[in-house]
C-alpha cells in the first residue's frame, strides 16, 4: 500500500493553492475534498453555495473513506480536506486515521472570514472550521503519540518555494521544481464542481508574495465587513483561541 497524505485545512485558508502545489509535482494521486460530499450531500447539513456535484460522488463517509484507500492502491495519494467534514467521525474511524499521514494548515481568521463571508453570506459558526481543526489536532497527537505537522499559509506565501521544501522533507517526498508554476489555463477538472469559490486560485499560474502589510489590510477589510456583519465578530472571538493554539505549534524550518 502506498502513502496517504491528508491535508486538514479551514475555509478560505489557500488550501487549495497548496493542493495545487501538490498535483503539479506529478507523482501523487490528487483529490479535491472528497468528505464535502459526505456534509454537504450525505448528512445535509445546509446548501453549499457555488457547488455542482459531480453525479456518481460518493457522499458517504465510509465510501469516501474506502475510496480513497482504494486509490492508494495505485498510487500515494494526496488529499485536502476540512476538519470539520470529519470531525468527530475520523477520530473514532482509529484504523483510517492511522494510516493516514496528517498535515494542517491556517490562515489568520481575520482574513479567512472576511473572504468565507464575500462568497456565502450565510456562513455558519461551524463552517469557519478552525475549532474543529485544534479539536481533531489534539485527537490525532494522542491517537498517533505524534504530533502532526502545523503550515501557515501566510509562511507559504512569503516564499512557497522554501517552506514547501521543507515540508516535502518533513513528509519524505522528493523536491520537484515544477510545482512551483502552473498553465492558469489547465484546471483540474474535479474543480468545477466548486469553481465559484477557487477563482483566483484557478486563474493564477502560482502562489505569489503578498505586497505591503497583508495584516492590516485583512483587518481593514475584517471590520468593514463586520459593520454590516456583526455576526462575525462572534464568529472571531470563537476561532481565535483554536488558530492561535495551532498556530503556537507551527512549523518553523531552521534556516
Amino acid at each position: 500500500m502506498h502513502p496517504i497524505i491528508a491535508l486538514w485545512a479551514h475555509p478560505r485558508s489557500m488550501s487549495t493553492a497548496v493542493e495545487r502545489i501538490m498535483r503539479e509535482r506529478g507523482d501523487l494521486i490528487c483529490m479535491h475534498e472528497p468528505f464535502l460530499y459526505d456534509y454537504y450531500l450525505g448528512r445535509k447539513i445546509r446548501v453549499l453555495p457555488l457547488f455542482e456535484p459531480e453525479p456518481g460522488t460518493p457522499t458517504r463517509y465510509e465510501d469516501i473513506r474506502d475510496s480513497i484507500v482504494e486509490a492508494a492502491e495505485r498510487g500515494p495519494v494526496f488529499f485536502k480536506d476540512m476538519s470539520y467534514y470529519v470531525m468527530p467521525r475520523l477520530l473514532e474511524d482509529v484504523g483510517f486515521a492511522q494510516r493516514l499521514t496528517h498535515c494542517f494548515l491556517i490562515r489568520n481568521p481575520l482574513a479567512a472570514i472576511a473572504s468565507y463571508y464575500r462568497l456565502d453570506p450565510e456562513v455558519t459558526l461551524d463552517e469557519i472550521g478552525l475549532v474543529a481543526q485544534w479539536a481533531q489536532f489534539q485527537g490525532l497527537e494522542i491517537l498517533l503519540g505524534r504530533r502532526p505537522l502545523v503550515m501557515e499559509s501566510e509562511a507559504i506565501q512569503a516564499d512557497s518555494k522554501a517552506m514547501m521544501t521543507a515540508v516535502w522533507q518533513q513528509l519524505g517526498l522528493s523536491y520537484r521544481e515544477e510545482a512551483f508554476s502552473w498553465n492558469a489555463e489547465e484546471v483540474p477538472k474535479d474543480w468545477q464542481q466548486v469553481g465559484g469559490w477557487h477563482g483566483k486560485v484557478s486563474e493564477s499560474g502560482g502562489i505569489r508574495a503578498p505586497s505591503g502589510d497583508a495584516r492590516q489590510a485583512a483587518e481593514a477589510r475584517f471590520n468593514a465587513l463586520a459593520q454590516e456583519a456583526p455576526q462575525l465578530r462572534r464568529y472571531l472571538d470563537a476561532h481565535r483561541p483554536a488558530y492561535e493554539a495551532l498556530q503556537a505549534r507551527a512549523f518553523r524550518p531552521a534556516r
